[in-house]
């Protein structure tokens, strides 16, 4: 992947999260909540069957950032997320990034982060990162 470090650069990835996943994030975290992993259960909510957690869906942002763009070397300083939607296993989605702001004196740069619901193009999670790194910015 080969990305400009310039403002309004942009880049997604592809991906999609299986049920295997959600459960090991349920295990690791102790996050067992059942809207996450009974369908019985989550038959019985507004969504009809089993959501994503929220924060295994933004475990994208990590991924892309620490080793893609800006990639190895990088330091997360902050994210913000917003949770606009549910996720839902097996469904395709993007995560999309823009470079917001570059401060070369700190080699610091703020970048737009969005999970994308590529069959509705909705935003289902959106926030923005800071991150440092040295060789980048």
């Amino acid at each position: 992947m080969h990305i400009e470090p310039i403002v309004d650069s942009t880049f997604d990835y592809p991906f999609k999260i299986t049920q295997e996943e959600v459960q090991r994030f349920a295990d690791l975290t102790g996050d067992n909540n059942p809207i996450h992993l009974d369908a019985a259960y989550a038959a019985t909510t507004a969504f009809k069957k089993p959501i994503i957690h929220g924060m295994l869906g933004a475990t994208v942002f990590t991924k892309v950032l620490g080793t893609q763009f800006p990639g190895f070397g990088s330091i997360y300083v902050k994210q913000t997320l917003e949770f606009l939607r549910p996720m839902f296993v097996e469904t395709d989605y993007k995560a999309v990034f823009r470079i917001q702001s570059i401060n070369p004196d700190k080699h610091l740069a703020e970048i737009s982060t969005e999970i994308v619901d590529v069959t509705t193009n909705k935003v289902i999670t959106k926030g923005v990162a800071t991150m440092i790194n040295k060789e980048k910015f």
